[in-house]
């Protein structure tokens, strides 16, 4: 993602949330509240993933109590991501603008509003989108009424097969999807397919649910075609900020400043950091604790990987030197009320327990050093049986920093 073309009066967050919210308001959608990032026991999945994730049963079933048009602005938390964190559109947590038909209107009416959204609502200008359209495989024919819409709207269309077909997991709910792109290169005019050319951003994804896949692989129709539009908040309203990366947006940057200007970090530390640290907020105040299993070890690990970036660069900085004002506003954004107060609780404790883990270490391999021992077998000994993580262990062992970040 780099800077580019945006609206002559870039939107905030919350200007784009109160834009979203109105339009498809206007289109009879009713908003429900956001559930909590926290799943029940009876979830194989911990955390919730998606606007859709919340609705699955109702989705399958083809009717909610609040009617066949909705809508929401859901709190999302990514754990298979984590690694890729640190780039220019990836978040632990995020927020997920969500609308659905169940059995009410088609997929091509979603995708042209979805189109007049961008366009009207937003003021991307329509020669800057690209769409790609399911191809078409063995089972399922190509999605050709998508594809009509959208040349009939003027937007190039690039068609794929596993790129453009959507699925719960090996089975559930599945169906052929079509993604909306904006070209976020402001010195070169469009080119290629966004398969091709990472200039090219996904900032929506309109899917054609009409599928349930069994256990023995085969696709049954479902009695109730829906359609689930997702569209992640950070990413699009980078895009219309104009901002090089999600880490370059109003609800982002003030993290940034402060982890740069504070605590010296770099520009990779002080991504990975902001956002272990704004996950870990948001997940004390959906009522969350760290702990040794399940969710609670997620966060456990979330504060652990920052703590470890810390301390690597100074091991004088402090997790509850952070502003109450960054607490609060993240929790007013993603609508959870946060107590500033609990959060520098379970911050101060991890950093307590960090401190003595990265302690007990030093003191360990100065009687390894004495004795002669400190081979392969020791790095994973202090990592694997002590807790401390390996970049840890290569610090107190007295390798060579790698000048990363």
């Amino acid at each position: 993602m780099s800077g580019h073309h945006v609206p002559p009066v870039p939107p905030s967050t919350q200007q784009v949330l109160e834009t979203f919210r109105a339009w498809y308001r206007e289109r009879g959608h009713v908003l429900l509240p956001p559930a909590s990032l926290l799943r029940p026991g009876t979830d194989p999945v911990l955390f919730t993933t998606s606007g859709m994730h919340p609705l699955t049963d109702d989705l399958a079933r083809g009717s909610h109590p609040a009617g066949r048009r909705l809508m929401s602005v859901q709190r999302c938390l990514r754990t298979t991501d984590v690694d890729e964190v640190g780039d220019d559109t990836h978040l632990t947590a995020f927020q997920m603008l969500g609308c659905w038909s169940l059995g009410d209107y088609p997929h091509p009416t979603s995708l042209r509003w979805g189109y007049e959204l961008l366009t009207d609502g937003f003021g991307v200008p329509p020669g800057l989108l690209h769409a790609t359209v399911f191809g078409g495989d063995g089972d399922v024919p190509a999605d050709d009424d998508a594809a009509r819409l959208w040349e009939g709207l003027g937007v190039p269309v690039e068609r794929t097969v596993e790129d453009n077909w959507w699925s719960n997991g090996p089975v559930g709910l599945c169906g052929p999807d079509s993604e909306l792109f904006v070209w976020t290169d402001p010195a070169t005019p469009p080119s290629s397919t966004p398969t091709r050319d990472a200039r090219w951003v996904e900032v929506a994804n309109h899917v054609s649910m009409r599928f349930r896949r069994g256990t023995e692989g085969r696709l049954a129709p479902l009695g109730v075609p829906c359609v689930d539009v997702g569209t992640g908040l950070e990413r699009l309203v980078a895009v219309l900020q104009g901002g090089a990366s999600v880490y370059d947006t109003d609800v982002l940057r003030p993290w940034v400043t402060h982890g740069s200007s504070v605590w010296g970090l770099g520009p990779g530390d002080v991504r990975v950091v902001s956002d272990h640290l704004r996950a870990s907020v948001l997940l004390v105040g959906d009522g969350l604790a760290p702990g040794h299993t399940r969710q609670g070890y997620v966060l456990k690990r979330l504060l652990r990987r920052a703590l470890t970036r810390l301390w690597l660069h100074d091991p004088a900085l402090r997790l509850v030197d952070l502003p109450d004002a960054l607490v609060g506003g993240t929790g007013d954004l993603f609508e959870l009320t946060v107590d500033p107060r609990q959060v520098r609780t379970v911050l101060a404790g991890q950093q307590r327990s960090f401190e003595r883990v990265v302690a007990d270490g030093a003191r360990r391999v100065g009687r390894l050093r004495g004795a002669g021992r400190l081979g392969d077998d020791v790095r994973r000994e202090l990592h694997e049986t002590y807790g401390l993580p390996p970049e840890v262990v290569g610090r107190l062992l007295g390798d060579e920093p790698d000048g990363a970040a």
